[in-house]
């Protein structure tokens, strides 16, 4: 029997609804423990970090509504335009942007800044969404694959001009989605390769890495020709290519490392790798985030309670270091509920993924659930100390306009997708 959708609320799923207020609601107490003191307690002090996000939260609910106003297929059919306009509002930063923390990665309006690079990841969803779905597209063919990249990577490169590589990295998590609509493990295989490859230039030097890699491959060869007679006579071009893209890339590695990073980016990796040890200098951020999570214990100081919080021992610690403040007046009681909010709300995203009835849907809500997985697993990564600091928010928790509503567009076009299993056009 054909349904009509009365009302914009009708078939949504009422518990990602509940789930995205609880993290909210928590993310916005957090901001308050963090920005507010002793002589600024009034809740809706606007001048404050925490009256501000109040507004933030306001503003994300007229966004809401106008997100599901629309029809499920207003985003499938319109997905390539999104994804156009958001590289064309990124490539304008560069040259209108507004410089803070010596990246270009805002528009300023009259004092209120807007950046562009955390709507640009669910637009590109869309569109990875959009080219995936369609009936032609088979995923097993190279030059497919090629297609995927290309979007994948157009939004990536222009935040890396800005630069903003901690956003770059970000885009990573749509090899999930694809690995999961048939992207061979190879891949990844080829990827945790090149990561490791990348970390021991960096802690051991290129000339190490590089002799102990040919080595390894030279051996292979000796040991696939032993076994092998033709062995040489088939693989030639394969083991040249190896040897030619291996030396490149490790080679390649050194030169950005020593002449395109920053000094305190490089830092920030020889700290990571234990190469330097500087408590007071650029590792000072995470050193007070690792006292600050320790000093909470397994239930915490209480909320407002946290002296180190309350101190403002660390630096940025309602936006990027947020988790830090759950952790020392929540303790581990508390983060860990923050954690298990977040596996239920990545679990109920795969799980709706999966009784879509349409691949659009399915595709586009990995990608919700792979982009989301990436931010708390690279942000907590980075709080706790195994991670080196690269300035990426916590969903929902983090202060700041922009992230909140890149978080909620992304979120809430997946919940006006889902509701489409609901009723027929």
């Amino acid at each position: 029997m054909r349904k009509t959708r009365n009302n914009i609320f009708e078939g949504i799923d009422w518990i990602l609804i509940l789930l995205f207020v609880a993290l909210v609601f928590f993310g916005w107490i957090n901001i308050y423990a963090a920005s507010s003191t002793e002589e600024t307690r009034a809740v809706f002090d606007y001048s404050a970090r925490y009256g501000k996000q109040l507004i933030f939260i306001a503003l994300a609910i007229p966004i809401i509504v106008l997100i599901l106003f629309f029809d499920s297929k207003f985003y499938e059919n319109f997905a390539s335009i999104f994804y156009v306009i958001s590289l064309l509002v990124l490539a304008g930063v560069l040259v209108f942007g507004k410089k803070i923390n010596g990246a270009t990665s805002w528009y300023s309006f009259g004092g209120i800044g807007l950046q562009p690079s955390e709507f640009a990841k669910a637009f590109t969803a869309l569109a990875l969404a959009k080219l995936m779905s369609d009936r032609k597209y088979n995923l097993k063919l190279i030059k497919n694959q090629l297609k995927a990249f290309i979007i994948i990577l157009i939004p990536a490169f222009l935040i890396a001009l800005q630069p903003d590589m901690g956003s770059v990295l970000i885009y990573l998590a749509f090899f999930f989605v694809m690995n999961r609509e048939g992207l061979t493990v190879s891949y990844f295989v080829l990827g945790a390769i090149a990561l490791t490859l990348f970390l021991a230039t960096i802690y051991a030097g290129v000339t190490w890495v590089l002799s102990i890699c040919l080595l390894l491959i030279t051996s292979y060869v000796i040991y696939g020709a032993y076994k092998n007679k033709r062995f040489l006579r088939f693989n030639i071009a394969a083991i040249i290519s190896t040897y030619v893209v291996s030396t490149a890339f490790i080679i390649g590695i050194g030169y950005a490392y020593n002449n395109i990073l920053e000094q305190h980016q490089r830092d920030r990796f020889d700290i990571l790798l234990g190469k330097i040890e500087d408590k007071k200098g650029v590792g000072y951020n995470i050193y007070q985030s690792e006292l600050t999570i320790s000093s909470g214990g397994l239930t915490g100081k209480g909320f407002l309670e946290g002296d180190r919080t309350q101190g403002d021992f660390v630096p940025e610690q309602d936006t990027d270091y947020i988790f830090s403040t759950v952790s020392e007046e929540w303790g581990f009681v508390g983060s860990a509920g923050v954690i298990i909010l977040f596996m239920v709300l990545l679990y109920r995203i795969i799980y709706l993924s999966e009784l879509q009835r349409n691949k659009f849907g399915r595709i586009y809500g990995y990608g919700v659930a792979s982009i989301i997985f990436f931010h708390v697993l690279i942000n907590i990564g980075m709080v706790i100390g195994i991670l080196p600091t690269i300035g990426i928010p916590l969903p929902f928790f983090s202060y700041g306009g922009s992230s909140l509503w890149g978080f909620t567009v992304l979120l809430f076009i997946f919940i006006r997708l889902d509701a489409h299993k609901k009723y027929e056009w």
